[in-house]
């Protein structure tokens, strides 16, 4: 039986894996492990690659969003809006800061930030929005940055799942990272630019912002052994750096080849009933860089189709069994309903998505999908 993973990282690694023993041997010669060359180095060109004028490495993606609400004053009593189908850290690192999640509903299509309502989610103690780039496709940041300039709120992008994404206006293409007053990139392993372990980013065009990262990153520390504010250590390894620099070129090319996996996926699922495919907001044009391809099925067994395809050899993931708002550990905040985010917990399944998947193997993942289906309608 032929078997299909999720992802497969380790295809990246014999591509490029010579220069990264390379790298990683030259750190360890050094004997500069944390801060240092490297990582100063990959902070400019990351900064360079997303198009902001600063970039501040740090520990996590959960680092960069709770340092980046940190840098912005974002503590108790304050409310930060954030879509609750997202990872959990992205409405768990406001609550480290003190302040309150406000949770809105996502569009059934992208999974991001819906509009519509999200006005009436404001209040007097509201100090930011945090638009997620889920699974790599940018979230509608023209309405966003519109409210969030009505209201005089800052604008916090989760761009931990959508590295090397772009968004565009009228009369220009950002990336994402660089819309919103701070970025924040994760750099864990299945992220399109992924380390060999954790590690994370905050982008800013802010020289104040970003010194208030670097301060607060380094136990508030902004000269050693003297404490300003109570920090906390979140520093990126060096050797995680040096691994991240030399993947960083070839970005571009495996985000084209992702969303030429995602092409592929839409031709062969176009007509299979019962799913309905991922769709981008108008406005992004081809931005999306397809951390994920997830679809929906509206009228099978979300969990039987699952269990199917993986006795197949086809395993696929669950990006995310259970909105925010319905966890546990925010059911002390007020009661909400969220019909779509609830509706597509219900519903998401992430095919096999990786650079390196063949045609063949969507083929296979396509025909025994439609076969499975067939049997259950």
């Amino acid at each position: 039986m032929i078997t299909i993973p999720p992802f497969d990282i380790s295809q990246q690694f014999q591509q490029i894996g010579a220069e990264i023993n390379q790298a990683v041997s030259a750190v360890l010669a050094s004997g500069q492990y944390i801060g240092g060359t490297q990582v100063i180095e990959f902070e400019q060109e990351f900064a360079n690659y997303i198009g902001a004028k600063f970039g501040i490495a740090c520990n996590s993606g959960t680092d960069a969003l709770y340092l980046s609400m940190r840098t912005l004053g974002i503590g108790v009593g304050d409310e930060v809006i954030v879509p609750s189908f997202s990872f959990f850290a992205s409405a768990e690192a406001v609550s480290l800061t003190g302040a309150t999640p406000v949770f809105a509903d996502i569009q059934p299509d992208s999974f991001n930030l819906a509009i519509a309502g999200l006005e009436k989610l404001i209040t007097e103690r509201t100090k930011a929005i945090m638009p997620v780039h889920l699974f790599g496709r940018p979230a509608n940041m023209t309405e966003v940055i519109a409210i969030a300039k009505k209201y005089n709120l800052f604008i916090i992008e989760d761009c931990a799942q959508a590295t090397g994404a772009s968004y565009k206006f009228a009369d220009q293409t950002l990336k994402v990272g660089n819309i919103g007053d701070v970025g924040c990139f994760s750099f864990y392993p299945t992220k399109n630019l992924g380390g060999c372990g954790d590690g994370g980013m905050v982008t800013t065009n802010d020289p104040e912002l970003a010194e208030k990262v670097k301060v607060l990153r380094e136990h508030g520390s902004p000269k050693r052994y003297y404490h300003t504010e109570i920090g906390m250590n979140s520093r990126l390894d060096a050797i995680q750096a040096a691994i991240l620099r030399v993947k960083l070129p070839h970005l571009e090319n495996w985000n084209q080849m992702r969303l030429e996996v995602s092409d592929r996926y839409d031709k062969m699922l176009y007509q299979v009933p019962g799913i309905a495919l991922p769709g981008c907001c108008p406005e992004c044009g081809m931005g999306a860089v397809w951390n994920q391809y997830t679809v929906r099925f509206t009228e099978a067994d979300r969990n039987l189709v699952q269990v199917r395809l993986k006795e197949l050899g086809i395993n696929t993931i669950i990006y995310y069994p259970l909105s925010i708002h319905q966890q546990q550990v925010y059911a002390h905040l007020k009661p909400v309903s969220l019909p779509v985010a609830e509706l597509v917990s219900n519903q998401v399944l992430s095919l096999p998505m990786f650079p390196e998947i063949s045609q063949s193997q969507q083929e296979i993942v396509v025909n025994e999908l439609q076969s499975i289906l067939s049997e259950i309608y």
